[in-house]
């Protein structure tokens, strides 16, 4: 069994656990406590601190995985979705380690998320081109191929119609334009759908979010060559694509 701790940090929550990276299982209890108001950096690092410690207190030999709503580069965060702009440019995994004293694998999170379905959700066992999205405030990416991760894809950012394609095809859009799942998927999911698909002709879509939870009510009606499931993990992919880059980062990617 290899054991690591994974951080999940997003814009309302920030929640970890221990895993077993080999199972995909948790071997403690989720953590979560919420982002501090503002989403500033120090705060952000306090609030894991605790998390560590409520954990009670991980080992320095655990490796420590931490993904977070951001372009993520050599370490460095060089965006922020729904926390402080003092994140952007910020070196993020040299300011958590010094802090923490440890290693740590600081990594976006809808990676995070997509390593995780193929490891031990959604795409297990699946070869090729696995392409995740997660609907939500906006719309996060992950691409894997063969199991390596090819990082920081930001697929929600295409310009579809002249327009950034989660302005128009998000959950967020649905809810602002007050449209019905019918009208989102068939006018909205299904041009954004169809463009990712001609573009990259993946093997298999992944869609995750809190709305993949209704996906029943809006994949069915998307016409696609290619395969487009729900995911599987929610609320703990994050962590368990985290925890697992920490401890198989030279070969997880790309």
């Amino acid at each position: 069994m290899t054991t690591a701790l994974g951080i999940d940090i997003g814009g309302t929550g920030i929640k970890g656990a221990i895993v077993d990276v080999d199972s995909g299982e948790l071997l403690s209890e989720r953590v979560k406590l919420a982002t501090p108001a503002g989403g500033e950096p120090e705060a952000i690092l306090a609030t894991v601190v605790e998390i560590i410690e409520a954990l009670g207190g991980v080992a320095a030999d655990v490796p420590l995985g931490v993904c977070f709503p951001a372009i993520v580069k050599n370490g460095k965060t060089l965006s922020a979705a729904n926390v402080s702009q003092k994140w952007i440019g910020l070196d993020a995994e040299a300011l958590f380690e010094k802090t923490l004293g440890r290693d740590i694998t600081f990594v976006n999170d809808a990676d995070a998320a997509g390593v995780a379905e193929v490891r031990f959700g959604a795409a297990k066992g699946v070869d090729g081109l696995v392409i995740l999205t997660t609907l939500g405030t906006g719309i996060g990416s992950a691409m894997i191929y063969d199991g390596v991760l090819i990082p920081n894809s930001e697929l929600g950012h295409l310009e579809i119609g002249g327009k950034d394609a989660e302005t128009r095809a998000s959950y967020a859009a649905k809810e602002r334009s007050r449209m019905t799942y019918e009208k989102w998927a068939t006018k909205r999911l299904q041009r954004y759908y169809s463009a990712v698909e001609f573009l990259f002709s993946p093997d298999l879509f992944i869609v995750g979010g809190g709305v993949s939870k209704s996906h029943e009510q809006f994949l069915p009606l998307l016409k696609l060559t290619t395969p487009i499931v729900p995911a599987k993990l929610r609320n703990n992919a994050g962590i368990l694509g985290a925890a697992a880059l920490a401890v198989k980062k030279p070969e997880g990617i790309a």
